[in-house]
């Protein structure tokens, strides 16, 4: 594939003009082996390029180790991309935003006291250095100067909400061209921005999703020649814990797309398919009030979260007709969901009783954060000894960002981040009871100065006013449940508090399903060991996706957390989604 050009008047691709129509489309949120469907649904569209974000902290969970590999497996996205004709812009950050955990920044970068990220603090940028070392040589086969789809490559991300630091953009630009990085930089900023967040001889693109004519002006004024581009056309939203499902109707959607292709800009519609985020790996924002993104990241995009086309598909298709060619081919059509009944969990064993199988205590003289312990994800808990009876105030500074509390094993209470909780009042039964204090890290803060966001309890945590001399700290990862020894559910003594439930579900032949989690409270669900993500009755959003291809002909093991308590042992395999209500 050609170099991209950026001249005067726009884009020329192999000596002819050229504009690029995007669809944001990010591989680590889309099971891989669902990868050429999306992508051919996105050449179906019209669409000539697909764009992504590279999530620095799941290709480097941890400092020297880097993966590339499964889901990870960048390279063969960009393989797939490339077979079906479609370029790509690539965003490899460091700093992603995308409601990601922690805006894709590596938790380990926290073990520094004082760092400052998204900086010229040395420290970042040595491990910003490390990173890109690590990624960029085996992408460069990809780079579209070798023949490859990658027609450009970001530097960071809508830095001119966060800073105006040149000389920080200037030096991460040096090190993409260090490490050969050698097709067109661009930066992307929302339009009040643009000044702060562009770079001279780097290619500014802005950010929005109505008042396009406004955009557009502010983006010709901050570059009076050169491409038009919106990097970022919103056209729906993420949901959070609590909210309402995000809805956006595709005509008005479709009719800012209009204004946009008339103009002549080229874009990138984010999000074209939104898909999941699995497991742990959503993330938060906090303006005063900590707000953690729901598992979907649905976006009311052009696909949904199973990448089946929605009506804002066809609206945009007939857009992008008038301004582009599209393919004669019929456009896609829903692929078939299966409804496969409900699955009784018959095993199950107390998370607070198979702790020691989770993860390893460390002692300390204060509760040690998650990040201390080495571990990106998951739980924390804190444990330590009350050795006198009576009534007990307890006090935690800063819950990061959820803390369920026990006393010899019995719930007495919960403090939230989000509520604002810092006490709580309990009785001790004995001399010599223990203290349990089980805190979720919910998503690390993705957006803006809470960035900064260690998991665990931080700051003084103190009972009746005193901190307790020691504490015993252990992460629990959740990454591997094999080890896990479930018992039958036994109706005389069930289990109190979080535990872990297991049943099996038998398919003949898989297909994309939906877990619904009716009577359930909070936790997380898994599927053969594959990490679907959070469930919360607070919804909006009451099911999980589950792709098809995590399911296998015959036994398949489902695995809730449930961090509370269930009015059932029972869940359900539907062939729909509940996201929930909408602002509509």
């Amino acid at each position: 594939m050609p170099r991209l050009e950026i001249v005067d008047d726009g884009f020329r691709l192999d000596d002819r003009p050229f504009r690029i129509i995007s669809g944001a489309l990010h591989y680590f949120r889309v099971h891989p082996e669902q990868w050429a469907d999306r992508l051919r649904k996105a050449r179906l569209l019209g669409l000539n390029t697909v764009e992504t974000y590279v999530p620095w902290n799941l290709h480097a969970p941890r400092r020297g180790e880097f993966r590339l590999d499964g889901a990870l497996d960048l390279p063969r996205f960009l393989d797939t991309a490339a077979a079906e004709g479609l370029h790509v812009l690539l965003r490899p950050g460091p700093y992603i935003c995308a409601e990601w955990e922690g805006g894709g920044l590596p938790s380990w970068l926290l073990t520094e006291d004082d760092i400052v990220l998204r900086s010229r603090d040395p420290r970042f940028l040595s491990a910003v250095d490390e990173y890109l070392g690590a990624l960029l040589p085996p992408l460069h086969p990809h780079l579209g100067s070798n023949g490859g789809p990658v027609l450009a490559v970001q530097v960071e991300n809508e830095y001119g909400a966060y800073g105006d630091d040149t000389a920080y953009l200037a030096a991460l630009a040096a090190l993409l061209r260090r490490h050969g990085v050698d097709v067109p930089l661009f930066t992307c900023d929302q339009p009040s921005d643009l000044a702060r967040g562009g770079l001279d001889g780097v290619l500014a693109t802005a950010n929005f999703g109505s008042r396009t004519a406004a955009g557009l002006a502010a983006l010709r004024e901050h570059r009076p020649e050169g491409p038009l581009m919106c990097a970022e056309f919103w056209i729906g939203w993420f949901d959070r814990w609590g909210g309402l499902h995000a809805r956006r109707d595709p005509a008005d959607a479709a009719a800012e797309l209009d204004l946009l292709l008339g103009a002549g800009a080229s874009v990138n519609i984010y999000m074209f398919h939104g898909g999941t985020n699995f497991g742990f790996t959503n993330g938060a924002n906090d303006k005063g009030t900590y707000r953690p993104t729901v598992t979907s990241y649905d976006y009311d995009a052009l696909l949904d979260e199973a990448g089946d086309p929605t009506p804002k598909y066809a609206a945009f298709r007939e857009v992008i007709a008038r301004h582009a060619p599209v393919p004669a081919d019929p456009p896609p059509t829903a692929a078939p969901k299966a409804a496969f009944g409900p699955v009784d969990l018959t095993l199950t064993g107390g998370l607070l009783d198979l702790a020691d199988a989770l993860g390893t205590p460390k002692a300390a003289d204060r509760p040690l954060t998650l990040e201390e312990l080495g571990h990106p994800f998951g739980f924390v808990l804190h444990e330590t000894d009350l050795p006198t009876p009576g009534p007990v105030l307890l006090h935690a500074e800063d819950v990061r960002d959820r803390a369920q509390v026990f006393v010899d094993g019995q719930p007495v209470g919960v403090l939230e981040r989000e509520n604002h909780e810092h006490t709580l009042a309990f009785t001790v039964p004995r001399p010599g009871a223990r203290l349990a204090v089980l805190v979720e890290n919910q998503g690390r803060v993705n957006y803006g100065p809470g960035l900064h966001d260690r998991k665990g309890l931080l700051g003084r945590t103190t009972l009746n006013g005193t901190a307790p001399a020691l504490w015993h700290s252990r992460a629990l990862p959740l990454d591997d449940l094999e080890q896990l020894d479930l018992r039958p559910f036994d109706p005389a003594r069930p289990p109190v508090g979080p535990a872990f439930h297991r049943g099996t579900l038998v398919v003949d032949e898989p297909a994309d399903t939906f877990l619904h989690l009716d009577g359930w409270t909070k936790g997380l669900a898994w599927i053969n060991g594959f990490p679907l993500g959070r469930h919360w009755s607070r919804g909006p959003q009451t099911s999980l996706y589950v792709p098809g291809p995590v399911l296998r002909p015959g036994a398949n093991e489902v695995t809730v957390l449930e961090l509370h308590a269930a009015a059932t042992r029972r869940v359900h395999l539907r062939d729909t989604a509940a996201l929930g209500a909408t602002e509509e």
